[in-house]
Formats: structure tokens, sequence, C-alpha cells
């Protein structure tokens, strides 16, 4: 259990939340939402200590123990991966080297046996006979092979040691854990592995996540950061955000009365308890929902980009074309034997067991790369924007964002182009920023405004969500359900990926395999599943 009392953090004149008065309990996990800077990452490093609160105090259970998600990743660089993730658990790490020191003795005393009887006893109560087999079953789980399991963390790339330090997180399970963006860099099977442990987990979670379907598998509570306070409700991140945004419709219509109000708050919770029935903590959820207060639902502040596509025609029969098409790097195989047709309405996403397959893909078809073999070819009616996986190559100028986007746009006058800028949200002098010092969320949000002015009738889209905030992610989502054209993308986003694709297409070094179906009946398919096995092995 956790229980923040009185907290305030400020940072000079800014005030980044007071008042803030929270209990954490067992059995529960809390998503934990807000805006870019609004304080998220913040809040869990005064919680586990890294961070000291202007005014107030945390404290955790007695006995218990908390367990954070490292973000250093050079920290553990001269230990082993195995022995990474035991040192996860401080006091049995700290009880099994105590112990083999006093096993090494030359001079081994009589004090020394009755310590290392105190130890053996200890060390069995933490259950240390199978922590090693415990830490490399977490390393399995989260796609790290066994023979990783020795070397030394320097010898892993940089993907590769953001499980590793997962898995340190997890290992012993703590009375307490901490994650902050835990799906960062995992590919979509192993963040279902990670759904499935937190959701069968018993103790106290605190996640921050920007992967809604992630926040809506595990969490019970979502934890918003908003008017400079922080509150507390039951119910996941889906909830939240259907609930804030009926609260906003409904203040928006003042004229309403107040028992219709009520009523239609009513209404929803109900129908939003009922659909929990899908969840892996029913019964909880549930009944919190019952429970729940309307007068605590109130709308957000949060600003929703507007993210539009309108094409400036429909797509004909003839989309595109895939014949035999094939790609490597230096040798190693991506995919082959590619072959297929794109169809109107499709909407489809890509995948497969190397992220690279993916955007070589897109980069061919966008003709940024040639083939190994293989051809393929558009309709006379399509025009397609596109949205790569790395920006960086768009950002090398000192041009002002005005300026930057301009490039882009068959009306150069800065009133047209202020208009895109300003539905992605970039207002007042912000349009004068140089592209060169935009962050990551903000360079997304310039490609998506680049893109807007295509006014395309085919979307390339290389995991969309990367870097974006909520909201952009939401806005984004929306708008894709609805687009008349259609999309062709990667992502690691499962929220998006089912709400928006209704065809699955897995490359493959031996093919693809191709089906016009829902991402999670693909995914839950056993047929499906052999096939996948054959075409990796």
């Amino acid at each position: 259990m956790i229980t923040a009392s009185d907290i305030v953090v400020q940072f000079g004149k800014r005030i980044l939340f007071q008042d803030v008065n929270l209990k954490f309990t067992s059995g529960n996990c809390y998503g934990i939402i807000g805006a870019n800077g609004a304080g998220k990452s913040t809040f869990l490093k005064v919680i586990s200590g890294d961070l000291n609160p202007t005014k107030g105090a945390i404290s955790i259970g007695s006995g218990e123990r908390l367990s954070v998600l490292k973000q250093d990743h050079f920290e553990y660089d001269e230990c082993t991966v195995i022995e990474t993730v035991l040192r996860g658990h401080e006091p049995l790490w700290n009880v099994m080297q105590e112990k083999d020191a006093i096993y090494a003795k030359t001079d081994f005393s009589d004090a020394d046996g009755l310590r290392a009887s105190e130890l053996e006893e200890k060390f069995a109560e933490m259950d240390g006979w199978n922590a090693e087999s415990d830490a490399a079953s977490l390393l399995s789980g989260l796609g790290i092979k066994e023979n990783l399991h020795s070397k030394f963390m320097k010898e892993l790339s940089g993907k590769e040691k953001v499980r590793v330090l997962l898995a340190q997180a997890l290992f012993g399970k703590p009375d307490n854990l901490l994650l902050d963006e835990p799906t960062n860099d995992l590919d979509l099977d192993t963040v279902m592995w990670l759904e499935n442990y937190l959701s069968n987990f018993e103790n106290t979670v605190l996640v921050v996540s920007h992967d809604r379907h992630f926040l809506d598998s595990v969490c019970t509570h979502t934890v918003d950061i908003d008017y400079g306070k922080i509150n507390m409700f039951a119910g996941n991140y889906s909830f939240w955000y259907e609930s804030s945004q009926l609260a906003l419709r409904q203040q928006q219509q003042q004229n309403k009365k107040a028992e219709e109000k009520k009523k239609e708050l009513m209404e929803f919770i109900s129908r939003f308890s009922a659909n929990v029935a899908k969840s892996k903590q029913t019964t909880s959820r549930k009944k919190m929902l019952e429970k729940l207060n309307i007068e605590e639902i109130q709308p957000s502040t949060r600003k929703y980009p507007g993210i539009i596509f309108t094409p400036d025609r429909d797509p004909g029969n003839r989309i595109l074309e895939v014949s035999g098409l094939k790609a490597s790097i230096e040798g190693e195989v991506l995919f082959d034997n590619v072959n297929f047709n794109v169809e109107k309405n499709d909407k489809i996403i890509f995948i497969s067991k190397d992220p690279r397959a993916m955007t070589a893909f897109f980069e061919i078809i966008n003709e940024n790369k040639k083939a190994d073999q293989g051809k393929f070819e558009w309709g006379v009616t399509i025009t397609s924007a596109y949205l790569p996986v790395d920006n960086t190559s768009f950002f090398n100028t000192d041009m002002n964002l005005v300026e930057w986007l301009a490039q882009f746009s068959p009306d150069t006058s800065e009133w047209f182009v202020r208009g895109y800028l300003g539905r992605m949200l970039f207002n007042g002098e912000e349009i004068y920023k140089k592209a060169t010092v935009l962050s990551g969320g903000e360079k997304m949000r310039c490609m998506i405004s680049r893109m807007m002015l295509k006014n395309a009738n085919v979307l390339v889209l290389d995991s969309p969500t990367n870097h974006l905030d909520l909201e952009s992610i939401q806005a984004f989502n929306n708008t894709l359900k609805v687009f008349k054209g259609n999309v062709l993308m990667s992502s690691h986003d499962h929220e998006f990926i089912e709400t928006v694709c209704n065809r699955v297409i897995e490359l493959t070094p031996k093919g693809i395999i191709d089906k016009r179906m829902d991402y999670d009946d693909y995914i839950l398919d056993e047929n499906i599943k052999e096939q996948r096995e054959k075409m990796y092995n």
C-alpha cells in the first residue's frame, strides 16, 4: 500500500500539482494519465523517493518492498543478464551475496556457521532456491532468449536491455510496482504477455503508459493529473475518456436541466458497468463503477488536435498490386514471396516478428528503397501520403514551422499554413519555432499536418503513434476509423489496430499470412498460430 499525504510539487513559481491525498491499495492497478508536461513521471519519482516533494510525504506499508522500472540502460552493463534481474529483489540479492561470501571463507568459524544458518533460513523464506528459474522465466516471457541470460548487459541491444530491466522490476513479486512506459520497445506479443502478467498480479501497481489497450486491460483505476490536481477515478482509460467527453458535452449544453444530465450520466455508468464483463478484473471493476458518484465525472482540460483527412477523390477499383516482393538487410531475409492486392475499403495492419520488415516494405512501395526482387504498381486514381517511422531528415533545417510546412502546401500563404498548424495545436509564437528544436511529439504533429495537406486517398503509416501523447493518439484513431480511403499501417498500439483495421498481413521470410479479419481474432486463432510457427522456423 502507498499513501500520498498533502503532496505538493513546485518548480520555481510553477506548481505542478498540489493537495494530493491518495491511497493506492493492494490488488489494484492505477493508470496515471495527463497531458505532456503534467507531471506523470515526476509523480512516480516522488513515490519512488528519487525526487523529494516540495511539501507532504509518501509512506509505504510496513515491511513492503517497492520496485521501479529503471530508466538508466547502462547502470548494469558490467552485470550478466540473469544477475541484473536478481538484483531487482535487493533483500534477496544481499542475502545471496553475504551467504556466498561466508561459504568462500578459508577460515570458516562457528560464528560464520550460525550466520550462514540464519541466512539459509531467510533465503528459503524468500523462495531463493527458485530465484534463478523464476528470473529466467520472466526473461523468456519478455522475449529474452536463454542464450542471452549469461551474457553481460553491455552486449545487449537497447531494446533487449529495456526488457531485462522490466524483468528486474517484476522479479520477486514486489508489494508495490512502479512502471513508467513499460510497453516502449516491446512487440505486440510481448505486450500481451505483460498484460496477462499484470492482470493476475495481486499487489499494488502504478503505471504510466500511452498504450490505451494496455491501460484498459490492466487498470482498475485511472489517476488523472489535470487542473494542477491529481484525482483518482474508478475504471480504466476508456471509461475515463468517454465519461469526460460526456461531461464536456453536458457542460456545453448549459440549458439542459440538472435531472436530465443526471439521468444521462447514470445511464452511461450503467452501460459501461455492463461492458466490464469483458475485462479480467470483472467483479471488482463492476462494483467500483456502480458505486461511482456522478459528481466525480467532470470535463477534462485536455486539448485534442484536429486531425482530418479529406481525399480529393475516392480510390478506384485498382489500388495496389504487389507481386513477388523480397527484401533483406545484410543477407538476412526480412520477407519474401509477397503477393497481394489491396481492395476497396481495405484497412490493413502489417505485422512481423522483425519490425524492420514493415519499414522496408513501406519504404519500397513509397519508392525510397529498391526491393531485392519483385514489383508493385499503384492504381491510376491513387494518391498516397506516407508517415515514415524515422522523420529525422525532414527536420535538418533552420526553417520555422510556417516555412517548413509551406514546402508541402499548394497554398504557401501564412494564414493558410497557420490553419493546419493550429489544428495540430501549434498556436501563437509556437509557429515560429525552428524545426531543429522540436520534440519527438511535435515533429510527429508536423508530419501529420504535412499528410493532411496531400488530400490523399491512401494513407501509409509506419508506427503512427510513436512519440504522440494520448490526446493525439485518440484523435488520430478517431479519424482513421471514419476515413473513406485505404490505410496501410504498422503499429504497436493494440487499440489503434483493433478499431481501425479489417485485414491482417504478416510478412515473414517464407511468404505472407493474409487474413481478412479483426486483429484480436487473428492473434487468438489456433490454426494461425501453427501457421506462424512454420513461417518463421
